[in-house]
């Protein structure tokens, strides 16, 4: 619903951020914002550490003020991918850039409530998403990765947890790791080349080795969490209404 759009809100203004939320006095601020790796701004090492490391701090501050609860969305990224089956214990071991900013900006005050996790889904305005990447490549040969391991969520379904989350389970706070079962990218890309009908040539690789999947255990019992299965999450995506290709034209 377009009426409640914000959009006098920046976050390079901060007091933009302060003030809405001061207004607003929301139950919960939930920030999904980042500089990530595919995007050109991620050479920007100044806005990437300010957008994906301080910003979140900061936000919890206002709100903080304010009366409101943080969700702040973290990635997988902050470990090297070397070993896999990471628990929220583990030391974050990312040594590039993005991987550092968004574990410097994990938070775990009182009022705030860090999710681990990471996320496949359409892209509005762009082909940079793996999946619309995939789609736009029908009738092409691409190699899927069948040693690079992964658990994340669709953006469908890490949406209706975050949902279920806030309306029932208020009170969380701290670090919890949010996956599903395990999947490789092969696995995963063939499931979407089946479901959407994409047409795709896809040939398996096994040179790249990269398992940085989450163990979510501590999450499931304390929130009673059941991971959606890979084939529901797609079959969902699939049958999506939503006119992403409306989007990217009128965005040109």
């Amino acid at each position: 619903d377009a009426s409640y759009a914000i959009d006098d809100v920046d976050a390079w203004d901060m007091s933009s951020v302060r003030r809405t939320i001061s207004k607003i006095r929301p139950d919960w601020v939930l920030n999904c914002i980042g500089i990530i790796k595919q995007l050109d701004e991620a050479k920007n090492a100044k806005a990437t550490i300010y957008i994906n490391a301080l910003f979140p701090h900061l936000v919890c501050e206002s709100a903080a003020e304010a009366g409101a609860r943080v969700i702040q969305v973290s990635t997988d990224c902050v470990f090297s991918g070397n070993r896999g089956d990471y628990v929220e214990e583990d030391l974050p071991d990312a040594e590039d850039l993005y991987g550092r900013t968004k574990y410097l900006g994990e938070v775990t005050y009182d009022h705030a409530l860090t999710l681990r996790t990471s996320i496949v889904g359409r892209d509005l305005f762009s082909n940079v998403s793996l999946i619309d990447w995939f789609l736009s490549q029908s009738q092409k040969r691409v190699r899927g990765y069948t040693q690079a391991i992964y658990t994340g969520l669709t953006t469908r379904a890490l949406s209706e947890e975050i949902w279920r989350l806030m309306s029932q389970y208020d009170h969380l706070h701290g670090l919890y790791h949010v996956s599903s079962s395990k999947i490789s990218k092969f696995d995963l890309l063939s499931l979407v080349n089946r479901l959407f009908k994409a047409g795709v040539a896809l040939e398996p690789l096994d040179s790249v080795w990269c398992d940085r999947s989450l163990c979510s255990k501590r999450y499931q019992h304390d929130t009673h969490f059941v991971p959606p299965s890979w084939e529901q999450m797609v079959v969902a995506m699939a049958n999506d209404t939503t006119p992403y290709q409306r989007f990217r034209d009128g965005h040109d």
